[in-house]
């Protein structure tokens, strides 16, 4: 039985609350002044599963994009696109690497933009490092083109990122973008791109670690290429299957989702084929709603990992669900 002194005392507490808690709150230490906003985002990373495979999205940063005078259709239909996805011009678009992890072989697909791009890009190593990984520890690279967002991580001050990394590309991407012949033939406004691409892929060539294929085949078990030419000379997507389940990375077959998905149509500045570049995208785009294959792009919103959908004419992306248990 509760004792009637201390029934009491707790009468007093309650009664001294009521009364002077105004008191009490007043004596608390005063709040520090609000924290200074940081406006930067961690190093970025995401995991997904694939069969035996541990898939990693990799945020190299991102650059804002004119896309209103780049893509290929009316400036006001494409700001009035961007509008209805909540977005604006100048579209501050994601750069994106694939980092596959076989069981017995690293893959990493693109390489960022190094110092190539601008302050807001560069990012690629520490998404690595900040994912659990180092560079030393890539086996292979396979890239997708030779843009300067996709080599521009190889090489920095004339040395290979990669060490011990063996690099793969089409043939044709590397007889386009390693010629000086083209590069001196190259209008002013192309000759950054030449430059680019000779200074982040010829370390590897000197030290023999470049390897082009020619043709669809499979240079690491798991790993096809698959010619995907238009948009460069020799674009290549990859095709990543493990018991039964696929990925295909699509590199640049698709630029802006808020306008490119509604009307696959649109084409970009950048393609250097704008025909053939849209009819690869068809190609990789229905294979890959029919078989429902993951699907991995380099500009897509971070992580650029999601499935596409027929909707008609146009397509519909679905982000992969965010998961904290791989399994």
């Amino acid at each position: 039985m509760t004792s009637l002194s201390h029934v009491f005392r707790l009468s007093l507490l309650s009664a001294a609350i009521a009364v002077g808690g105004g008191a009490l709150l007043a004596a608390a230490p005063a709040a520090h002044a609000a924290a200074p906003q940081v406006r930067t985002q961690a190093p970025g990373f995401q995991r997904a599963i694939l069969g035996d495979f541990e898939i990693t999205a990799l945020s190299d940063g991102t650059v804002d994009l004119d896309v209103p005078k780049l893509l290929h259709e009316p400036a006001a239909k494409t700001s009035a696109a961007l509008s209805r996805d909540f977005v604006k011009a100048p579209l501050e678009t994601s750069v994106n690497a694939f980092l596959i992890n076989t069981g017995t072989k690293l893959v990493l697909v693109d390489t960022g933009a190094g110092t190539l791009f601008g302050p807001t890009l560069g990012k690629l190593v520490d998404s690595i490092k900040a994912a659990g990984y180092a560079p030393e520890q890539v086996d292979d690279i396979f890239i997708t083109h030779f843009h300067p967002d996709h080599v521009g991580g190889l090489s920095a001050n004339g040395q290979r990122v990669f060490p011990n990394a063996t690099l793969h590309a089409d043939k044709a991407e590397s007889d386009f973008w390693l010629s000086q012949a083209r590069l001196d033939a190259a209008p002013d406004a192309m000759k950054g791109f030449f430059q680019g691409a000779m200074g982040s892929v010829n370390p590897y060539v000197a030290a023999g670690k470049y390897q082009p294929f020619e043709g669809d085949g499979e240079p690491v078990p798991g790993i096809r290429t698959h010619a995907t030419h238009g948009h460069t000379a020799g674009h290549t997507s990859y095709v990543v299957e493990s018991k039964g389940q696929r990925l295909v990375v699509i590199g640049d077959l698709i630029h802006v989702a808020a306008v490119q998905l509604a009307n696959p149509g649109v084409t970009i500045d950048f393609d250097s084929d704008a025909k053939a570049a849209a009819a690869a995208r068809d190609a990789v785009f229905k294979q890959a709603a029919k078989d429902g294959s993951l699907v991995a792009a380099a500009h897509l919103q971070f992580p650029g990992l999601g499935h596409l959908r027929a909707a008609g004419k146009s397509w519909q992306w679905v982000p992969v669900n965010y998961t904290t248990e791989l399994k």
